[in-house]
């Protein structure tokens, strides 16, 4: 055998590292025998088919690339030239081409390199002189790439090279910059990485994020971004020591360069890259700051990596704008009250007139314009009547519809169209709270039943060490299946799932609350609809301590009423599912480009908008159970609820009119939305004015007494109404899990306090939650988990 070359260290190696070269042919003899004389000459090789070198170049960049031609003159091989130039990566790389004529015509060689080759040898060269010519092409850069200006095969400029070019752009005049920003990329799992495979990793990560920068088109950035982020128009890239990514973009104005952060944000975050020879997800943490206002290169980038710990806590792929307060100790849930100085003093004056402010904007003030206009000569009141009459039958048919159509559902395939692959799960869970179930939730999930790997990743965070974590990691230490995943600086749910995302392995993802006890199939049958072309499937949700306590039962009653047969109803009818939070599972790559807002109070609704509006198949499934612990007290209920109602404004103000406009919904799609988004949030304050209608009428008539009360109209609008509650409970019973459906009793006790009680009770939790909304009231209030006995029992029963 032919005594092997070492490769001397290139731009990319560490010294006495082994080269990696990409083989670049057609599956064949040919390819076979090359592999063998690279590495029979000390070479590591991998392969690529003609039209793949791309993808190669980008997840695992070659030292060298040598490609076989096989034009007897040099039109293959030209076209794969071009095809690795015309790569930004593969731009810099050293390129042999191997002929399959022993010798190769002139002219044809004379092209291959007119074209951007650097070398050509025939098929039949001794393997040492191939060695050797890639050794040289290696060794063509004689100082280290770091002492550079610019890198020659990435185009990134280093670190001190990049500040000259901002300080040199800072310096020019105000009125000839026309706006600009400075942007710093980090990676939230570069702690991770370095410790695990050192700090080499630092500059793959930052080429890797070079080059999905360059790769951001116009079209998808913003036709204002002139030219993507990596353009010679729109900016420079660099790199510091940190592995961080530098972005100068002079020129841009800042909704532009936002839009094209953002997309650049998701490119990243839906890659999955080669970093160390290990496959990996990063999540990119983007924050940025206005040239204007800088007074140096060094303020400018302090500025932004300010911005960058910011984004780093939430993890959401939105890129964070610079605002001085990241200067201070100051949290981040105080700096409205920076912002806005009355605000601290009168927010306990306004919430203590919470509870009444409702009645006066939604039952005085609309009492005293009926009069003014009344005394205007224009009855309005009787506009007024008619269209709350309207509304309240409209509500009704609508859940009636809902109710029709769930009997009509999608049915779940009857098997998967794939092979089952590794999955994940993963729990969300601030353990303060959750103490007492956590144990018992994850026992539940080791029993899953599921044909091939499914890890169990317990993301969570705490503001101290407890006890009950000593008992986590001993069940770590026992089944391995079980990742314990402290989330350091996380304040909400949205930010441990985003934490987890990176981390998982499976192919597919469940998400769960946690104290969510999952049906032992429940993984099998979420795949059974993925596999078959849907990306999300939300599950039935079933209340699991019903005996603890009327609220519970009434919640258990109610989630029959909604996992049961109104998402499925609303599925049916418009044609899109909705991810409810938990119970819910996603595919992985595209909860990876998705994230989870933690600024949204239903992070739940927000990511459905979101991953809806990028064309996602979201399914609804009421076999696949899971089941949960109902709050067991009006006040915790109150407080979830209320979040519930102020999240879903939330949603509506952001996606509403958002959606109606989109091309990605289809008519019937935009229908739901109005239903979901707009009319749920009108109906609470609608069904209000049915007392200043009937106070103005009292008036009118000289007295309550004096009215008609026998109107046929309202008469018929009151049955429609009432009767809409009662098909919708018998629904539920009819469609409810065989536990649930057992307890007749439930149902009848739903329906009168439902009807006298509990519609009145959440129309006052969303009213209330409006105003919150208005009065930048955000705060999340926990809702308790406690284990009763009853509990105990009836989770015993339903396994």
């Amino acid at each position: 055998m032919v005594t092997a070359i070492p490769p001397r260290p290139g731009p990319r190696q560490a010294p006495g590292a082994v080269a990696h070269v990409l083989a670049v042919g057609p599956p064949g003899p040919s390819r076979e025998q090359l592999t063998l004389n690279l590495k029979s000459t000390g070479y590591e090789v991998t392969h690529a088919a003609p039209g793949e070198v791309h993808r190669h170049v980008r997840q695992a960049p070659p030292d060298a690339i040598v490609a076989l031609d096989g034009g007897t003159k040099g039109s293959g091989g030209i076209e794969l030239v071009r095809e690795v130039r015309g790569d930004p990566a593969g731009q810099a790389l050293p390129l042999v081409m191997v002929t399959e004529d022993r010798a190769p015509d002139p002219e044809a060689v004379a092209d291959l390199l007119r074209h951007g080759a650097d070398d050509c040898l025939p098929e039949t060269s001794a393997p040492v002189e191939l060695s050797a010519r890639i050794a040289a092409k290696l060794h063509r850069v004689p100082i280290p790439v770091e002492h550079l200006m610019r890198d020659p095969r990435t185009g990134l400029y280093s670190a001190p090279h990049f500040m000259d070019e901002l300080d040199r752009e800072l310096r020019r005049p105000a009125a000839a910059r026309l706006g600009g920003i400075l942007a710093v990329v980090g990676v939230a799992e570069m702690s991770a990485l370095e410790a695990r495979l050192g700090p080499r990793v630092r500059r793959e990560v930052a080429e890797r994020l070079a080059g999905v920068a360059q790769g951001v088109s116009p079209a998808a950035a913003g036709s204002r971004a002139r030219g993507g982020m990596g353009s010679a128009a729109a900016g420079l890239l660099g790199w510091d020591e940190k592995g961080q990514l530098l972005v100068l973009m002079p020129g841009v104005d800042e909704d532009a360069a936002v839009v094209a952060l953002r997309e650049f944000a998701h490119s990243v975050a839906g890659t999955r890259f080669v970093v160390a020879d290990e496959n990996v997800r990063l999540t990119p943490v983007v924050g940025w700051t206005p040239l204007a206002g800088c007074p140096d290169h060094e303020r400018a980038a302090e500025y932004a990596r300010d911005a960058v710990a910011e984004a780093v806590r939430h993890r959401d792929l939105r890129p964070v704008r610079y605002e001085p307060w990241m200067r201070t100790s100051t949290p981040h849930r105080h700096r409205a009250g920076a912002r806005f100085g009355l605000r601290p003093l009168l927010r306990p004056l306004l919430c203590a007139l919470t509870p009444l402010l409702p009645l006066v904007l939604g039952v005085g003030l609309p009492f005293l314009l009926y009069q003014q206009a009344y005394a205007m000569g224009w009855d309005a009141a009787s506009v007024a009547y008619w269209v709350v009459v309207a509304g309240l039958v409209l509500s009704a048919l609508l859940i009636v519809l809902e109710c029709l159509f769930s009997l009509d559902a999608e049915p779940r395939p009857d098997g998967p169209a794939q092979p089952y692959p590794a999955a994940s799960a993963v729990i969300a869970a601030y353990l303060p709270n959750e103490a007492a179930t956590i144990v018992d939730t994850v026992e539940s999930f080791l029993r899953l039943d599921y044909p091939n790997e499914l890890e169990i990743v317990l993301a969570y965070n705490t503001p101290h060490p407890l006890p009950v974590e000593d008992t986590l990691r001993r069940i770590a230490e026992r089944d391995r299946r079980l990742v314990l995943l402290p989330v350091a600086g996380s304040t909400s749910k949205a930010q441990n799932i985003n934490a987890a995302v990176t981390r998982v392995r499976g192919e597919f993802v469940g998400i769960f609350d946690a104290d969510h006890h999952p049906a032992p199939d429940a993984f099998r049958r979420a795949w059974d609809w993925l596999s078959n072309g849907y990306d999300v499937v939300q599950g039935h949700c079933v209340i699991r301590n019903g005996e603890s306590s009327w609220v519970a039962k009434l919640v258990g009653v109610e989630f029959e009423a909604i996992y049961a047969v109104s998402h499925p109803g609303r599925t049916r009818m418009y044609g899109f599912g909705v991810f409810g939070g938990s119970n819910g599972f996603w595919r992985t790559d595209l909860l990876a480009r998705t994230r989870m807002h933690g600024s949204m109070l239903t992070e739940d609704i927000d990511s459905t908008m979101r991953a809806l509006n990028e064309g996602a198949r979201i399914a609804m499934d009421r076999t696949l159970i899971s089941r949960e612990l109902a709050p067991t007290t009006l006040r915790p209920l109150w407080n979830q609820r209320s979040r519930w109602a102020q999240g879903w404004l939330q949603v509506s103000l952001k996606y509403l009119w958002q959606g109606l406009r989109s091309p990605s919904f289809t008519r019937r799609q935009k229908a739901g939305l109005f239903v979901l988004l707009g009319w749920r949030e009108v109906q609470p304050w609608l069904t209000l004015q049915i007392l200043p209608v009937l106070l103005h009428a009292a008036w009118r008539a000289g007295g309550a007494d004096r009215l008609d009360w026998a109107v046929p109209v309202c008469l018929i609008a009151f049955a429609v109404t009432l009767s809409a509650g009662l098909v919708q409970a018998a629904f539920a019973w009819r469609l409810a899990v065989p536990e649930l459906r057992r307890r007749k009793s439930w149902f009848w006790r739903y329906l009168v306090v439902t009807t006298v009680f509990y519609t009145h009770f959440k129309n006052m939790v969303a009213r209330q939650s409006h105003l919150k909304e208005a009065l930048g009231d955000r705060k999340w209030r926990v809702t308790p988990r406690t284990e009763t006995a009853a509990a105990a029992t009836a989770r015993a029963e339903a396994s």
